[in-house]
């Protein structure tokens, strides 16, 4: 068996499998259009409200329609990303959920290129890199979990306060400290460098997200897993009970609590 084989089988980087939900702000469009068609803005709205019902297909549908009526315009084209994104929670295909993928990162990537200094863009790009880290070889991999961290890095230089940035690279953080030395090691010898990581750092970006949104449940459950990892199970614990008395705001938050649900059961 080769080395690069061996590493196959001994790493698997759990942040390629991140499963976030896009922050909800957006940038201004860079659409030059005047605002006021209403039949534009009507297709917004229903897809609003589609997104509000956690309808991800449905609202994909008319932010797509909206975007064949401005395709330039940066904010619906991070919308029309983050519903392909959202939409494959409920997908148990793999060829699917990665087409899926490929396609938020499309979309993500003419925004970003219409609006380089876009935050919520860049993380876009991070956050699709991160899930497509779980379709790929060792090799993409590895190249995925550089770019997670490129991207996020640069989504924060854009935005300090960019709660879900801090999110991000936090998550990195811990995830990537997490292969420990000898699979480090390894992915050095094989593949390269990873930028260097520590659960400390882990704990500090995401204990930054969750005072930046206290009422956000994925923040608090990304920071439990952090201190885990970091060693502090007693500081875990109500981070993850907090997340199960929460409601469920956001399509993603039912997923939280069962997440700290048996992080708990685990304790």
């Amino acid at each position: 068996m080769t080395k690069s084989r061996e590493l196959s089988r001994a790493i698997a980087l759990p942040v390629s499998a991140m499963a976030l939900c896009l922050a909800s702000k957006f940038a201004l469009g860079a659409d030059t259009q005047v605002r006021g068609d209403s039949q534009f803005e009507t297709l917004v709205q229903k897809g609003e409200t589609a997104d509000a019902q956690f309808n991800p297909n449905a609202a994909l549908q008319f932010y797509l329609k909206a975007l064949a009526e401005r395709p330039r315009d940066v904010q619906m084209l991070l919308k029309v990303a983050k519903e392909y994104s959202d939409s494959t929670l409920a997908i148990s295909d793999p060829e699917e959920d990665r087409s899926r993928i490929e396609k938020a990162l499309e979309y993500s990537n003419r925004a970003a290129e219409l609006d380089p200094h876009n935050a919520v863009a860049l993380l876009s790009k991070a956050i699709c890199y991160g899930k497509l880290g779980s379709y790929s070889d060792t090799r993409e991999k590895i190249e995925d979990a550089r770019l997670v961290k490129q991207f996020a890095d640069e989504a924060l230089a854009e935005d300090p306060n960019y709660a879900y940035a801090h999110h991000v690279l936090g998550q990195w953080e811990y995830e990537v400290a997490d292969l420990g030395r000898t699979k480090r090691f390894l992915v050095t010898l094989v593949f390269g460098a990873l930028p260097p990581a520590s659960t400390e750092e882990a704990v500090q970006q995401l204990d930054l997200a969750v005072k930046l949104e206290p009422n956000v449940s994925s923040h608090r459950l990304a920071l439990g897993f952090a201190y885990l990892a970091n060693g502090e199970p007693e500081k875990a614990r109500p981070m993850f009970e907090q997340v199960i008395s929460m409601p469920c705001r956001e399509l993603y938050d039912a997923d939280c609590r069962r997440q700290a649900e048996r992080a708990l059961a685990g304790l």
